[in-house]
């Protein structure tokens, strides 16, 4: 089995990305009350806060806290991928070796993880995050995808509601 690399900070703040193993498909979007109840579950098991997250039609970009001491995001993705699964009949094509593991064929097997940093990173995976839904061509205003926290947060003050509202260049991220 291999083993991954990962930088472990107990109660740090990660940013995520899991994607659905049919690039192009509206699963999560035609799913999302699904989607949604499994981190509602996940969340009462394995607590962790939200600090941004938006849903794309075949992928999940988010950033979460973990609560002090507690540096186990893996089984808290791994957590939400299952739930989401259970709740779809299973009508996926799966390959060989899917069906000789008994796994289904909706996820990719691993995900995309960041430990932030600093309050610059943390601020530019947050946009990251949010200009998501226009970067892909989803909608013209960043206000109009409805599978974001970005309404949330410009309710918290962090973003005006017209923040990259299309007519605007789009932010530059400057990760590090």
């Amino acid at each position: 089995m291999p083993n991954y690399r990962r930088w472990r900070v107990p109660g740090g703040t990660y940013f995520l990305t899991f994607t659905l193993l049919e690039r192009g498909s509206c699963l999560l979007v035609d799913h999302i009350d699904a989607l949604r109840e499994a981190v509602r579950r996940t969340r009462r098991e394995r607590p962790f806060d939200i600090d941004g997250w938006v849903v794309l039609p075949d992928h999940v970009h988010c950033m979460i806290t973990l609560p002090t001491g507690d540096d186990d995001f893996s089984n808290r993705i791994k957590a939400i991928k299952i739930r989401f699964v259970r709740a779809l009949p299973a009508l996926e094509y799966r390959n060989s070796a899917r069906c000789r593991n008994g796994e289904r064929g909706i996820w990719q097997r691993r995900f995309w993880e960041h430990c932030i940093r600093s309050e610059t990173d943390y601020a530019a995976h947050l946009d990251y995050i949010h200009i998501n839904p226009l970067k892909h061509g989803l909608v013209s205003r960043v206000r109009d995808w409805p599978f974001s926290t970005f309404h949330r947060a410009v309710k918290q003050g962090l973003y005006p509601q017209d923040w990259a509202g299309g007519d605007d260049l789009m932010p530059v991220f400057a990760f590090e």
